[in-house]
């Protein structure tokens, strides 16, 4: 997007909002960048140039600009559509890679030499891995020095800074500020501090519309008791971290999703943050989406009556494969009763002092050594869990933000008692997939033979190849024809 300079001359003279972070406008004049909506008058055209990250304009010499913030855009919605290296290395570093496990762990995890990933990053993003991550801790020092009252030196540490003094230099260096000028200037007040321990209020961005029936509906409906909840108003779960556990509520807003984060470590907040996008689709693009499904005539007036649905995702997938799993055949309070045995019986006390949770959801490890007669379920199912967690748990079947989509379903595909149902439910909420498909779905049957489109799972996979690469939302929509709670966000 960010070669063609025409169209991106276009967008930002219309301050078209929909390609907020997939490219940045950088102002030779002035050396400031800024997302293409900025409200302030565009330059002339001579003197813009363009750039697909925030990392490449501050490589190039260039800050951010104070009106627009172009730091806090969503993320570009090409990375969960692209299933290339390049994106996948884009997932990981978002969640927090390069921070943990430096460059050299990014590259472990790709299968790459690091000297391959400077250089295919530079060549498509303008910065490689250490600009990009450096370019996103920058961005969440912003939003924690703007709506929190932690002191400045937990803000470098909770940002993932090794130092106060590289903390320093970098806010000074991306916003022409110093961290409390920064806090100064800040349009709204400091959050109230929280009375529970490590409690951080942020707002989280998503490019409009977004419906949120669909995707906290889901999530309500099938919560696991002990783990997730729905209390006033928000969605709650516990959450593994890699420092340590914590717990979050999200809540839906006009203009964004209110996130409250309560963290055992600091260390983990680009992480949580990272692994709470993914569970809400907020980098989608939904204006694309609904472009393509609303092209249908038998779609169109399921995406004209609630624009904007966002395919719920997961926080952690090796949790969602094993729930998929406990979900085959059964109904939505069947396994979550099955969930909340092993959540009981073999999940990590956490305390909560807001609400109910009491636990960690299991790590495959826990599950690997279960005795098969402790487990309420079919002999062929109980099978398939012990063999996808004794699989999760060695690290034969890799489930994560880097992992190759079509590999993952290959190899799901060949353990016991995975058919395609089961891994495209996988593919589209453990993996992010947007084009994941479910054609044999019951919801999904019965919506299309109520709409006109063919029933049967192998015609109707052809009549979808129009709805590609968006087939996942298609599929939410599908489902929205239904009466069941998991399309309506609850009272």
């Amino acid at each position: 997007m960010h070669t063609d300079t025409e169209r991106c001359v276009r967008a930002v003279r219309s301050k078209d909002a929909r390609f907020d972070g997939v490219f940045f406008t950088a102002v030779r004049t002035t050396r400031i960048y800024c997302r293409p909506s900025c409200p302030a008058a565009p330059p002339k055209a001579e003197n813009m140039e363009f750039h697909p990250s925030a990392a490449s304009c501050q490589r190039a010499g260039f800050r951010a600009c104070k009106r627009c913030r172009p730091d806090t855009s969503p993320g570009s919605p090409e990375w969960n559509v692209r299933a290339d290296a390049v994106a996948r290395a884009m997932r990981l570093i978002q969640d927090g890679v390069v921070d943990r496990e430096g460059v050299p762990g990014l590259a472990r995890r790709l299968g790459w030499s690091t000297r391959q990933i400077e250089r295919q990053l530079l060549a498509e993003l303008g910065a490689g891995p250490l600009a990009l991550a450096r370019a996103q801790r920058a961005q969440t020092a912003r939003v924690l020095i703007e709506t929190t009252p932690m002191r400045l030196g937990e803000i470098a540490f909770a940002a993932g800074f090794s130092s106060v003094r590289a903390f320093n230099d970098t806010v000074r260096e991306v916003f022409a500020l110093t961290p409390g000028a920064l806090r100064a200037r800040a349009a709204r007040p400091a959050a109230p501090r929280s009375p529970a321990p490590g409690a951080i209020c942020l707002r989280l961005p998503f490019r409009a519309p977004f419906e949120p029936s669909n995707v906290f509906g889901h999530l309500a409906a099938t919560a696991v008791p002990g783990v997730e909840e729905w209390r006033d108003g928000a969605y709650r779960r516990t959450l593994g971290l890699p420092h340590g556990h914590g717990t979050v509520a999200l809540a839906p807003r006009a203009d964004h999703i209110a996130c409250r984060l309560s963290l055992t470590d600091p260390r983990d907040l680009t992480h949580a943050i990272s692994r709470c996008r993914r569970l809400l689709d907020l980098d989608a693009d939904p204006v694309a989406v609904d472009e393509r499904l609303r092209a249908d005539p038998l779609l169109a007036p399921l995406v004209d009556a609630a624009p904007g649905r966002r395919v719920p995702g997961s926080v952690d997938p090796a949790e969602f494969a094993v729930r998929a799993v406990l979900g085959q055949q059964v109904s939505t309070a069947a396994a979550r009763t099955h969930a909340a045995r092993l959540v009981a019986a073999h999940g990590v006390p956490v305390d909560d002092p807001e609400g109910g949770l009491t636990h960690l959801f299991p790590e495959p490890g826990a599950l690997a050594a279960l005795d098969p007669a402790d487990l309420a379920l079919p002999r062929s199912r109980r099978t398939t869990l012990l063999t996808l967690v004794r699989a999760l748990a060695d690290g034969t079947l890799p489930l994560g933000p880097a992992d190759d989509r079509e590999e993952v379903r290959a190899r799901l595909l060949a353990l016991p008692g995975f058919g395609p149902w089961t891994t495209e439910l996988i593919a589209m909420r453990a993996l992010g997939d947007p084009d994941a498909f479910l054609p044999g779905d019951l919801g999904v049957r019965r919506a299309a033979e109520r709409l006109g489109l063919p029933a049967t799972p192998a015609a109707l996979t052809a009549r979808a190849a129009c709805w590609r690469p968006w087939r996942a939302y298609a599929v939410q929509y599908l489902w929205a024809t239904d009466t069941h709670p998991v399309n309506h966000l609850p009272s």
